[in-house]
C-alpha cells in the first residue's frame, strides 16, 4: 500500500521517501497497496564503489550513449511532498548536466492497479513509472514492464543492490524492475499520547496483548480518539491484516505440486481476525469510522487522533513529523508485534520499485534505465542529500530515511550514507533494538491486489458485525480466490 502506498518495510533505498507508495504493502505504501512499501539480506558482497560508468570527467566521446536524442518521462513525487520534489529536481538537473541529449519530463501519475491497463492502452504510462512488490508477475505476464535484462547485465554495480529485494522483480532470469527501497511493515506509535494518558510505552519486544492492552488504555472513544487505526477499506485493508495472518504462523498461497492453493483460511487466520474482533469490539480501541485507506489512516495519526498505525513506517513519519508538527521523541518505531512471548514480529516485506514502459524506444530505456540508477552509489548523490537535510533543518524540518535501502546496509557506501545521517540531529533515528526485531515475510506473488481485495471484504464484515462466523467468511474468501484465479496458475 503508498498506503503500501502500502506498499503501503523497511528501511529502504537510501532515496527520499517520495520514491515510494501497501500493502499493501502496501505496502504501499497507499495507493492500492503499497505502503506501502522495509528481511535478510544474503549477499556476502560488503564492498562497494562509486559508479564510474556516469563519472562526470568521462570525455563525451568515450559515451556513444550522448549522441542519441531522447525524450522521457519520470514519476515525480506528490505535490505534498516539497522537500522530495526539491530532491528530486536537484537530480534532474544533475542528470541533464550530464547527459544534455535527454530531455525529462515530470509524471504526476502514481502507480493504481486499477489504472495501468487504462494507461498501456492509451499509451500514457510515463516511460519511468513507479510499483510495488506484489506487482511483478502482474505486470510481467500483461507485457506492461520492459524487459532490462541487457541493461541490466551492462551496469557495473548490479551485484552490489539488495538482491532480497532486487530479485522480486527478477522472473525466469530476466530483469523487469530496479529496487529503490523496502520495508517490513511497522507499527508507528505516539508515545506523547501514550505518555498523556500515563499508559505505559510497551517494550519492542511486544505482543498481541501488548498491542490490544496499549490500545485499549489510550483509546477515548468519547472524544474520537483511538488507540490504533488499522487499515479498514481499500486493498490497504487486506494487506495490513495479512501481517497479523503471518504472525500468528499462516500463509496465503501454497505451491505444492506445480498448483497454488489459497491458505490464508487457516487456524492462524482465524486467530489473526479474531484480534480484528478483538481490537473492535471488546476493546472499542479503532476508530468509531473505520473505513480508513492509507491516506486516511495516516492522516488521523499525524493529528492525533488515533496513538497507532500500521504501515512502512516512512510515510507515517513523513507526515506525523513535517505536517503534524510531532518531534523524534515522540514517534517511535515498532516492529510488528509477534503473536505471543518469544515469537517472530512477522511483517509483509514489500518494496518500492521503478519500472520501465516496453513501449519506449530502445534510446528511451536506455536513458530512463541511466535516470533511474543515476544516484545509486555516487557520491553526487551523498552531497545532495546532505543537502536537502541541511535545508530541511533551515525550515525545521526532519529527513526520514528509509529502513531499508537498495544497498547492503554494512556496505562501504552505507557506512558513507549513515555517517552523514549522524552529522544531522534532525534525521529522524530508528532504534535499533527495533530494527534488530524486523522480521519480513514476502507477499504472494500471484493475484495479491485481488487477495488483499478479498480479504478487506472479510475485515469490512468483522468491523461492521460483532460475532460473525470467522472461519466461514474465511472460507468464502478462500474459495473465491482459488475458483477466480488460483486454479487457473500452473507453478513452473
Amino acid at each position: 500500500m503508498h498506503k503500501r502506498k502500502l506498499m503501503t518495510v523497511m528501511a529502504c533505498l537510501a532515496l527520499s521517501a517520495s520514491m515510494l507508495a501497501a500493502c499493501g504493502g502496501g505496502g504501499s505504501d497507499k495507493e492500492t497497496t503499497k505502503e506501502d512499501t522495509s528481511t535478510t539480506d544474503t549477499t556476502d558482497n560488503a564492498g562497494t564503489k562509486t559508479d564510474t560508468a556516469t563519472t562526470a570527467d568521462e570525455p563525451a566521446a568515450q559515451d556513444p550513449f550522448l549522441n542519441e536524442k531522447a525524450t522521457i518521462s519520470i514519476y515525480y513525487p506528490t505535490p505534498d511532498q516539497v522537500e522530495n520534489r526539491k530532491l528530486e529536481d536537484d537530480k534532474i538537473r544533475r542528470f541533464t548536466e550530464k547527459y544534455p541529449n535527454v530531455t525529462i519530463e515530470k509524471s504526476d501519475w502514481h502507480y493504481n492497479v486499477d489504472e495501468i491497463g487504462i494507461k498501456m492502452a492509451s499509451n500514457e504510462a510515463p516511460t519511468i513509472f513507479n510499483t510495488f512488490a506484489t506487482e511483478a508477475k502482474f505486470l510481467i505476464e500483461r507485457g506492461w514492464a520492459a524487459d532490462i535484462t541487457d541493461l541490466w547485465n551492462n551496469y557495473e554495480n548490479k551485484d552490489q543492490i539488495n538482491p532480497t529485494l532486487q530479485n522480486q522483480f527478477i522472473v525466469d532470469g530476466k530483469v523487469y524492475g530496479v529496487v529503490q527501497k523496502g520495508y517490513s511493515t511497522s507499527t508507528v506509535v505516539n508515545k506523547k499520547m501514550l505518555d498523556e494518558k500515563g499508559v505505559a510505552i510497551p517494550s519492542y519486544d511486544w505482543t498481541w496483548n501488548d498491542m490490544i492492552n496499549t490500545a485499549k488504555a489510550v483509546a477515548d472513544p468519547a472524544k474520537g480518539i483511538a488507540g490504533i487505526a488499522p487499515m479498514g477499506k481499500g486493498n490497504e485493508a487486506g494487506w495490513n491484516w495479512t501481517n497479523f495472518l503471518f504472525e500468528a504462523g499462516g500463509q496465503i498461497i501454497n505451491t505444492d505440486g506445480g498448483k497454488v492453493t489459497a491458505a490464508f483460511n487457516s487456524d492462524a487466520g482465524v486467530k489473526a481476525l479474531q484480534l480484528y474482533e478483538n481490537l473492535r469490539w471488546d476493546a472499542n480501541a479503532i476508530p468509531k469510522d473505520w473505513a480508513l485507506g492509507w491516506g486516511d489512516a495516516v492522516g488521523a495519526f499525524s493529528q492525533g487522533r488515533t496513538a497507532m498505525v500500521i504501515a512502512g513506517a516512512e510515510g507515517p513519519l513523513e507526515q506525523a513529523l513535517n505536517q503534524g508538527g510531532m518531534k523524534p521523541e515522540d514517534v517511535l518505531t515498532y516492529p510488528m508485534p509477534a503473536f505471543e512471548a518469544g515469537g517472530k514480529h512477522y511483517g509483509v516485506l514489500g518494496g518500492d520499485y521503478l519500472v520501465i514502459n516496453p513501449n519506449a524506444s530502445k534510446a528511451e530505456q536506455e536513458a530512463a534505465f541511466r535516470y533511474i540508477t543515476f544516484d545509486y552509489f555516487s557520491d553526487d548523490w551523498l552531497a545532495s542529500v546532505e543537502k536537502d537535510i541541511q535545508a530541511r533543518k533551515a525550515e525545521n524540518k526532519y529527513f526520514i530515511p528509509p529502513q531499508m535501502n537498495y544497498f547492503r546496509e554494512d556496505s562501504d557506501y552505507g557506512q558513507k550514507v549513515q555517517a552523514i545521517f549522524d552529522k544531522y540531529d534532525n534525521v529522524y533515528k530508528y532504534a535499533p533494538e527495533s530494527n534488530a526485531l524486523l522480521d519480513g515475510q514476502p507477499e504472494a506473488q500471484y493475484n495479491t491486489q485481488e487477495y488483499y481485495a478479498e480479504m478487506t471484504n472479510v475485515v469490512q464484515q468483522v468491523f461492521s458485525k460483532k460475532g460473525v462466523d470467522l472461519k466461514a467468511k474465511l472460507d468464502e474468501a478462500a474459495k473465491v480466490m482459488q475458483d477466480k484465479y488460483f486454479s487457473k496458475i500452473e507453478v513452473k
